[in-house]
């Protein structure tokens, strides 16, 4: 079968063209509304936030007015601010007062008790000095050092017992014999030693400290002040012997 095209080639274009013209006008028609859409969207969410914001120092006025009011208002944010000042340094205050309870347990019993005459604490470098005197000599200040150094703390961290050793770096000082406020010939000594940050930390939970004579538990400082664990210093004896 032969076909024949019967429709001029000017005609065909012209139809052509009017078919561009009306595609393109609908697709315009259809951005023009999605255009209008977006537009009416942003009003909306632009008027919402100017209404929001508008709420919000209403809001800000109302309870600035409201403090304002307050008599005394700047007194009572600075007690506010010293209470919370107090409560943090109360938190990081040390519970130092344990040191006694921590000489009593690792004072050996007689005849190998010892007598202190000085106790110095130092924070900043976690250091214990002892100075005392000793009836029994030589013998006690070794039995005593070995106590100490035998002697463990044991606190409660996370829920897991933590041992670690009361002393460490022991360094001895002099050793002499003298005389003490009863003129009996006593020995002299003197040493510091490093101890673990827990031992005194309030934030250490339970804090025990376990010698080789037993447990002692020195969380809430039971025992207080010992007075028979501290004695005057003694002084240089006629017959000072040095070791």
């Amino acid at each position: 079968m032969i076909e024949i095209n019967l429709i001029p080639d000017v005609k065909r274009e012209l139809l052509r063209a009017k078919m561009m013209r009306n595609t393109v006008t609908a697709m315009s028609i259809t951005v023009s509304m999605i255009a209008v859409g977006v537009a009416v969207a942003l009003g909306l969410i632009f008027g919402g936030q100017i209404a929001l914001e508008a709420l919000h120092d209403g809001t800000i006025k109302s309870k600035t007015r409201e403090l304002t009011s307050i008599e005394d208002l700047d007194k009572l944010v600075t007690i506010q601010h010293q209470l919370a000042t107090i409560n943090k340094l109360s938190s990081e205050r040390q519970a130092d007062s344990r040191l006694f309870d921590v000489m009593t347990a690792v004072n050996p019993v007689a005849p190998n008790s010892i007598k202190i005459a000085t106790l110095k604490l130092k924070p900043e470098s976690r250091t214990i000095t002892i100075e005392g005197s000793a009836e029994n000599g030589y013998i006690a200040l070794e039995i005593f050092k070995k106590t100490i150094t035998n002697t463990t703390v044991q606190t409660t961290q996370n829920g897991q017992e933590v041992k670690q050793p009361l002393a460490e770096n022991l360094q001895a000082g002099e050793a002499s014999f003298g005389e003490d406020a009863n003129g009996k010939k006593v020995l002299r000594f003197s040493f510091t030693f490093t101890y673990p940050a827990e031992l005194f930390s309030k934030t250490s939970g339970s804090v025990v400290i376990a010698t080789p004579n037993g447990k002692v538990d020195v969380t809430d400082s039971r025992l207080g002040v010992p007075e028979s664990l501290f004695a005057k210093k003694p002084k240089d004896a006629s017959n000072k012997e040095k070791n």
